[in-house]
């Protein structure tokens, strides 16, 4: 960490990433972010890293990662280069889950387009009949 990092209070980190206050003491607490340095007050002072990291963490959440995967993810991390094979799995079997749910909507989105084409053709129909 050099002095001339930029540091950030949990208010302008709360307005930079939209997670409240409430969340990002939640997600220290459970584990899911490093260790947040702290002013000689004891006020939380993020990093870049830091946002990074909650950046990171909300793609794992778009993905319907669950929380005890994110932290454990989150361990593996802080564990450090001997974890990289679980790491690995563990990411591999949520891109496999999103490919999974992609597919079902991708079919879901099908159906709705034909209905909706039905439904136009209907309309058109209808209106020529007039």
């Amino acid at each position: 960490m050099s002095l001339t990092e930029t540091r950030y209070t949990i208010s302008e980190v709360e307005a930079r990433t939209g997670l409240t206050q409430h969340t990002l003491r939640w997600y220290e607490r459970i584990g899911l972010m490093p260790h947040v340095d702290r002013s000689h007050s004891g006020q939380r002072r993020f990093s870049e890293r830091d946002l990074d990291w909650l950046a990171f963490v909300g793609k794992l959440r778009t993905t319907g990662m669950s929380v005890a995967d994110m932290v454990r993810y989150a361990e593996l991390v802080r564990a450090g280069e001997g974890t990289f094979d679980e790491r690995r799995e563990l990411l591999e079997r949520t891109r496999h889950e999103v490919r999974s749910r992609i597919a079902e909507l991708t079919d879901a989105l099908a159906v709705l387009d034909f209905k909706i084409g039905t439904y136009a053709m209907s309309t058109v129909a209808g209106k020529a009949e007039q």
